[in-house]
C-alpha cells in the first residue's frame, strides 16, 4: 500500500471509529472503544473483566474496499448484494458505512447472548443487521461518515463499481506459490495448494503450518517466499 493510501486508510478509519461511537452507539451505555489496525484483521472483541466492547477496522480492509477488484472477497461487499443493503450497490461509501453496521451488530449480537462458537453469522446476527438498515440507522451512518470525509477532505466515493470477472482472478494465482493474507484477528502465510473458482485453497506455513485456509481471491496478496 502507498503511503498517502495507507494515511488515508487510517485517516478514514478514524472517521469509522466516530461514526460507530457517535451514531451507532449514542444511546448504549456500556463501554466501548473504537480503534484502527494495521492490517485487514477488523472484528469485535469483549472483555469480560472489564466489560468493554472494542471495534477494530483493518487499515488494509478499509484500502481495500476502494477498489473493485479488492472489494468483492469481502462478506460485507457479498451482504449489500445478497440482502439489498443500500439498494444493493457497491460502492466504497456503501461498503465502509456497512462496516461499521456489520461490526455493531456483532457487538448487539454479544450483548444478546446470541453469538455462539462456531455459530456468529447466524440469524440472530443477520435479524440485527436487517434491523440497522431498516429502521435506518445504517443510512445515518452512511450519511455521516460522507459527511465527515468531505470535511476533512478524504477521497471516499459513492459511485458504484462492478464486480471483476473471477475467471481473470484465477490466471494470477499458481499452485506451490507463497501468499499472504488476513485471518480472524491476524496476518498468515501461506502456500498455495489449489486454485478454484473464486477461492485458493491455502496450507498455512511458519506460525500457521498445520493449518488449512479457504481464501476469498481478492483476499490474497504475493507472498515473500
Amino acid at each position: 500500500m502507498k503511503p498517502q493510501h495507507l494515511q488515508n486508510a487510517r485517516a478514514l478509519g478514524e472517521l469509522m471509529c466516530t461514526v460507530t461511537e457517535q451514531v451507532l452507539w449514542s444511546s448504549s451505555c456500556r463501554e466501548l472503544v473504537c480503534r484502527v489496525g494495521s492490517g485487514q484483521a477488523t472484528y469485535h472483541r469483549f472483555d469480560p473483566h472489564s466489560g468493554q466492547h472494542q471495534i477494530t477496522y483493518g487499515a488494509r480492509m478499509i484500502e481495500a474496499k476502494h477498489r473493485p477488484e479488492t472489494a468483492s472477497g469481502w462478506l460485507s461487499g457479498r451482504e449489500i448484494q445478497q440482502r439489498g443493503y443500500f439498494d444493493g450497490q457497491l460502492s466504497p461509501l456503501n461498503l465502509l458505512a456497512h462496516t461499521c453496521c456489520h461490526e455493531f451488530a456483532h457487538l448487539l449480537q454479544h450483548s444478546a447472548g446470541q453469538r455462539f462458537r462456531g455459530s456468529v453469522h447466524n440469524r440472530h446476527f443477520y435479524r440485527i443487521l436487517d434491523d440497522l438498515h431498516a429502521s435506518g440507522r445504517a443510512g445515518e451512518a452512511r450519511e455521516a461518515l460522507s459527511d465527515l470525509a468531505a470535511r476533512h477532505e478524504l477521497p471516499l466515493s459513492p459511485d458504484g463499481f462492478a464486480l471483476p470477472d473471477p475467471t481473470i482472478d484465477r490466471a494470477n494465482w499458481v499452485v506451490g506459490e507463497s501468499v499472504s493474507f488476513a485471518a480472524g484477528r491476524g496476518e498468515r502465510e501461506g502456500e498455495i495448494l489449489r486454485v478454484n473458482r473464486k477461492t485458493c485453497t491455502v496450507r498455512g506455513t511458519g506460525l500457521s503450518r498445520g493449518v488449512r485456509y479457504r481464501v476469498p481471491m481478492q483476499l490474497l496478496r504475493k507472498g515473500s517466499g
